[in-house]
């Protein structure tokens, strides 16, 4: 069992940054394969930003370039740093752990990129 939690969400103008961690407990992440989501009011879910129990990384298009992903595992801690945001950005952020047919949730921390 895997317990994430998720911090440092919140309000950010246009252009400005923010950086996300994602805490777990309950087991090592560095076997996971470790992922940000994000969703929007009447959007799908979509995946941000993944990286694998290798290291491999991979994001989604809107975000290259302006997104990181990264993993300290003396910490067990997954970061999300954001630069370049933009209102499109706006959503709840979730933090997810995945081993084989084990999927793990954190309860998410909102993003608000506005003005």
């Amino acid at each position: 069992q895997v317990q994430l939690v998720e911090s440092g969400g919140g309000l950010v103008q246009p252009g400005g940054s923010l950086r996300l961690s994602c805490v777990a407990s309950g087991s090592i992440i560095s076997i996971y394969h470790m992922t940000w989501y994000r969703q929007a009011p009447g959007k799908q879910r979509e995946s941000v930003a993944v990286i694998t129990s290798g290291g491999s990384t991979n994001y989604l298009d809107s975000v290259k370039g302006r997104f990181t992903i990264s993993r300290d595992n003396a910490k067990n801690t997954v970061y999300l740093q954001m630069n370049s945001l933009k209102p499109q950005d706006t959503a709840m952020y979730y933090c997810n752990a995945l081993r084989t047919s084990y999927s793990y949730w954190g309860q998410g921390t909102q993003v608000t990129v506005s003005s």
